[in-house]
């Protein structure tokens, strides 16, 4: 099978369950992005996806994006960095994707909004440690709302929502008790601060059903999506 033949099946195939999860849970038609999350794929894999019309890319490391993003700078891309961020890395980051997947502490949110070079702002989400893991990175629930106030009044940033990853569960039904957790959090921090964040990115090949149940708009899928990686 070719590239491209792989890439239209593949594309397809998580484009169905997006959409059967859509219709299923009475969700707006259109209301879920998929994001590629594209790490350790090679360029010319990544290439054919595009090909076949995924427009939205999602990178964990900088170097390897910088990388792919010279070889496909003649596709119109999304890119999007759903990496560690970190402090002395800000302006690559700020200036060479669209939205910042995992912001987790307030002077990360600084140094990004003062590297932006562009008249833009730079779209940013907050990481949420949902389930309390040690060993993830994101801001734990009690934390979140002082830091939504915080990273609001940025001038160069537009905070548009939670990034979560919670810990593997079995079944559907226990997979949407962290992404409901999440979307009350949401609708807390709108409430409570006068925002408008409309961003769940949440839900990945295992879970993201679950994730379009509880509001999920942005779903990261890797694996199950390009394969093996290389």
């Amino acid at each position: 099978m070719s590239n491209s033949d792989f890439a239209s099946k593949q594309l397809n195939k998580i484009d169905i369950r997006i959409r059967e999860a859509i219709s299923l849970y009475g969700r707006e038609e259109n209301s879920v992005t998929l994001i590629g999350a594209s790490k350790q794929q090679h360029p010319d894999n990544i290439r054919a996806f595009a090909n076949a019309g995924l427009t939205n890319i999602g990178e964990n490391y900088l170097n390897e994006a910088g990388e792919k993003q010279n070889e496909l700078i003649d596709l119109s891309l999304n890119w999007h960095f759903i990496g560690k961020v970190q402090s002395n890395k800000s302006k690559l980051i700020a200036n060479n994707f669209c939205m910042v997947h995992g912001v987790e502490k307030f002077k990360h949110a600084k140094r990004l909004s003062d590297a932006v070079l562009s008249n833009k702002r730079l779209k940013i989400l907050i990481q949420v440690n949902i389930d309390r893991e040690a060993s993830k990175g994101g801001a734990l629930v009690e934390d979140v709302l002082d830091l939504c106030a915080q990273i609001s009044d940025l001038e160069n940033t537009q905070l548009c929502g939670f990034m979560l990853i919670p810990k593997a569960r079995s079944d559907t039904d226990s997979q949407r008790v962290p992404f409901a957790h999440a979307r009350s959090l949401l609708e807390q921090c709108n409430q409570t601060l006068d925002l408008k964040m409309t961003t769940l990115s949440m839900g990945m090949s295992n879970d993201l059903e679950a994730a379009i149940a509880e509001g999920s708009t942005m779903v990261r899928v890797g694996t199950a999506l390009f394969g093996a990686r290389t």
